[in-house]
């Protein structure tokens, strides 16, 4: 099971910081991702972090704001989000997906994925 956490309201500019608590067997048999939707948007990719922990990617809207990372020993992943805009808002998602051989693949499908947390909501005022 995956916790997403760490949402909120905040105005265009500020820095939030997301959790993603993986229950179960250790986040590192697992490649991470964030996801958003946005009211009557499809869910798209945010960020992603491969099994091996090394290779991070992002989507260019957020490149350079937000940043992916993990704790191990916590089982969780975080992601780290620099100034925000009012089109930032959405509900945001993890997800993982065990892999076995790909421990450096970052999966940007959401059909890759087949663990999603419950989402957390990020609105961003301008």
């Amino acid at each position: 099971q995956l916790q997403a956490s760490g949402g909120g309201l905040v105005q265009a500019g500020s820095s939030l910081r997301l959790s993603c608590t993986v229950s179960g067997p250790s986040i590192s048999r697992y490649a991470v991702a964030w996801f958003r939707q946005a009211p009557g948007k499809e869910r798209e990719f945010v960020g992603g972090i491969s099994r091996s922990g090394g290779s991070t990617d992002y989507a260019n809207s957020v490149k350079g704001r937000f940043t992916i990372s993990r704790t191990t020993s916590r089982n969780n992943v975080y992601l780290q989000m620099n100034s925000l805009k009012p089109e930032d808002t959405a509900v945001y998602y993890c997800a993982s997906k065990q892999t076995i051989l790909s421990v450096s693949t970052i999966y940007t499908d959401t059909n890759d994925y087949a663990y999603w947390g419950q989402g957390t909501q990020v609105t961003v005022s301008s």
